[in-house]
């Protein structure tokens, strides 16, 4: 399974760097999110890949189309969900359109996410299995080789 999952996920991103975006994503206001909006999320019973980004960081732009094409690739079975932090919504809306994140995005000015989760800078990814245990966090950005091998962790939990 981990290896189907490494390989789907690089088929995907050589089809996804080949195919232009027409129209940029009209890209409504993030809803904010707290402690016990992340408590239900974490709840949902579904596992997580949650990623804390922004838009002035360099590092998170080139790690968007990753994310962007793992949750073409698994969305159907893991929730994606982005944690824009320390930012505008301004700044945060475009940077979704931008990188077509089609996923779940919430706003958080304060970095309370990232404090409350554990781990420093951006961007940060956390793995949760379904129940809502932390299962794994990876400081900085990912690579595709972690990212399969965390979802396929997660999905197999």
């Amino acid at each position: 399974m981990r290896r189907f999952a490494a390989t789907m996920l690089g088929t995907i991103l050589t089809v996804t760097a080949c195919v232009t975006t027409s129209a940029p994503l009209e890209v409504p206001a993030l809803p904010p999110i707290d402690d016990a909006a992340l408590s239900s999320l974490l709840e949902s019973g579904d596992p997580i890949v949650l990623n804390v980004w922004a838009s002035w960081c360099i590092p998170c732009r080139s790690e968007a189309p990753l994310l962007s094409a793992a949750y073409e690739a698994f969305g159907d079975r893991v929730s994606f969900i982005g944690v824009d932090i320390e930012d505008t919504q301004e700044d945060a809306r475009q940077f979704i359109s931008e990188h077509g994140l089609e996923f779940d995005n919430y706003f958080d000015r304060a970095g309370t996410v990232r404090a409350n989760l554990g781990g420093v800078g951006v961007p940060i990814t956390y793995f949760f299995a379904p129940g809502g245990e932390l299962v794994y966090r990876h400081n900085g950005v990912i690579d595709e080789r972690t990212l399969s091998l965390q979802i396929d962790e997660i999905l197999n939990r």
